[in-house]
């Protein structure tokens, strides 16, 4: 595997650009320059700088380009500027919420949505009631459709620390090119909901997707009969849980197929120690709770995945009040209200998707389940080294799944 950074973090979150050159929003080439210009002794401050420096630049690219009339160039560079951005804000997640991360995100998204507009069929931006409020999102046409032309759409749910933009990349861009219309949204807990309204991730997600799906038949340019939704990473869990409730959904897609997040926490409690009978986060002694939160504090990876990440996306303070939330998030009891197609991932070499051969086994739905490979190239989460493996899988499931022609 492509080790760019030294710092396991850095290289974590830069695996994210190398992921999108399949989507034509980034290049190898680009990725390991920055990485090579990085100092070996560079901090996040550093890292955000090497990442906002080179969007910077792609946004110059993009300006001088719109002055001499070169729009399809223009549109590139500010692709390319997002997921500079995009990249750049991911050390910052957490409370307080520093400058880097809202000006990395408005910078962020202001590129995505000043590319996303451009090209024979432009995105249109929606913005999703809910509850009070209004879910940022983006209905992105069927690249070969006509304007107001009746195709089926794609919903791509978000995960924990995903931005918009990344749903685009990831399987978005993919769906539209193979005829499928698209909507992005962020929900409550994710992109601009969080970094700006500072609204926290919620267990009954079956509420979010329903509001979006509300949106979605009220258009005259969506076959209503074949409403698919796609949730990667968290949203493996998260869209799953809303086809319980949610019964307009045609079919499902869950990658990787997730049951919860407590299910996960309670490995991580075994591994350190905590008694099988003792995972639940209310029997957690105190001592035992300021063990299990020196051992993540020491680890920098857990300490951003947990507390910085975790803490903030759950408007939690400590590790006792994110142990009792994670039990929240769980399809316990609801396995049986999905009654449309499922297809579940599994992953080699990403333990969040061991568990996704006994998810299928436990749900009365139709299911697929797909494993991929190292071999293959797509090993670690979400296939994120081969996503055009994945997006190819899926779209092939959904074309025969929803019964409509291949058109690529």
């Amino acid at each position: 595997m492509l080790q760019l950074f030294t710092d396991p973090l850095h290289d974590q979150f830069a695996e994210l650009a190398t992921a999108w050159v399949a989507a034509g929003a980034a290049d190898l080439g680009e990725v390991v320059a920055i990485a090579e210009a990085f100092p070996d002794d560079g901090d996040d401050a550093a890292y955000f700088d090497a990442w906002a420096g080179a969007g910077d630049r792609h946004v110059e690219c993009a300006e001088r380009a719109f002055a001499t009339g070169s729009e399809q160039t223009a549109r590139g560079h500010l692709m390319r500027a997002s997921v500079c951005f995009g990249v750049a804000i991911k050390p910052w997640f957490g409370t307080p919420v520093d400058e880097r991360m809202t000006s990395g995100f408005d910078r962020c998204t202001d590129a995505f949505d000043r590319a996303v507009v451009l090209g024979p069929r432009p995105g249109e931006r929606m913005h999703i009631p809910f509850e009070g409020s209004a879910l940022p999102a983006w209905f992105v046409p069927a690249t070969d459709a006509a304007p107001g032309e009746v195709r089926p759409v794609v919903i791509v749910n978000n995960g924990y620390d995903g931005t918009l933009p990344d749903n685009h990349f990831g399987i978005g861009a993919a769906a539209a090119e193979r005829g499928y219309h698209v909507v992005l949204f962020d929900g409550p807990g994710q992109g601009a909901m969080l970094v700006h309204a500072g609204t926290s991730l919620v267990a009954d997600w079956e509420r979010v997707v329903t509001a979006v799906v509300d949106a979605v038949v009220e258009r005259g340019d969506v076959d209503t009969d074949r409403i698919a939704l796609h949730g990667w990473s968290l949203g493996g869990y998260l869209a799953p849980r809303a086809a319980t409730a949610e019964h307009r959904l045609a079919a499902v897609v869950a990658d990787p197929a997730l049951w919860g997040i407590a299910e996960g926490m309670r490995h991580m409690l075994t591994a350190f120690g905590v008694p099988e009978s003792n995972n639940g986060a209310p029997e957690l002694t105190d001592d035992t709770v300021a063990a299990l939160t020196e051992v993540i504090l020491s680890d920098r990876v857990l300490t951003w995945r947990v507390v910085k990440r975790g803490f903030w996306v759950h408007g939690v303070e400590d590790l006792r009040g994110y142990l009792r939330v994670a039990e929240e998030f769980t399809l316990d009891g609801r396995e049986h209200d999905i009654d449309c197609p499922l297809l579940a991932t599994t992953t080699e070499g990403d333990p969040l998707s061991a568990g996704a051969p006994a998810f299928v086994e436990r749900l009365s739905c139709p299911t697929t389940l797909v494993r991929f490979t190292a071999a293959q190239g797509a090993g670690g989460h979400c296939e994120i080294h081969n996503r055009w493996l994945l997006n190819t899988t899926v779209l092939d499931w959904l074309d025969e799944t929803l019964g409509r022609a291949r058109t690529s």
